[in-house]
């Protein structure tokens, strides 16, 4: 999909990636990455016991990570070049258990013109496999430059 094809899309939803495992490795590697190594995030025999989820669980921020390969595999906008551009809200709205699927929806909430590109504000909804509330809900602003 080109900007100018994305243009007539606002308040439309463009895409839903497919799931994607959370694995307590990758909860892992990333508390190892960051420092975060709070134990409801590794320690898996202590968040069995104490947690209110009953098993460890993903960093909001390791879901928001996951953001751009999401969006990739959900919306194959040709740019030249895209940047993150940052959030105008961000919620985490539900736990991501270790072993659990999430996917994302975007929607185009609207498109302007910068200087040399585009800024887009999308919809993000990061959903849990069979759960009902979802683990991320924002909107995210990019630029793209064609």
């Amino acid at each position: 999909m080109t900007i100018d094809q994305l243009r007539s899309r606002a308040g439309q939803e463009i895409g839903v990636s497919s799931w994607r495992e959370i694995t307590q490795q990758r909860i892992d590697d990333f508390a190892r990455v960051t420092g975060d190594d709070q134990w409801i995030h590794i320690d898996c025999e202590r968040a069995r016991r104490e947690s209110p989820y009953g098993a460890t669980i993903a960093h909001g921020f390791l879901t928001v990570s996951l953001l751009p390969v999401l969006i990739r595999e959900a919306v194959a906008l040709r740019a030249r070049m895209s940047i993150n551009y940052g959030f105008n809200r961000l919620r985490f709205t539900g736990a991501v258990p270790a072993g659990s699927r999430v996917r994302a929806r975007f929607t185009l909430n609207s498109l302007k013109d910068v200087e040399g590109g585009v800024e887009i504000a999308w919809g993000v909804v990061v959903e849990v496999e069979g759960r009902e509330k979802p683990a991320l809900v924002a909107e995210w602003l990019g630029r793209a430059y064609a």
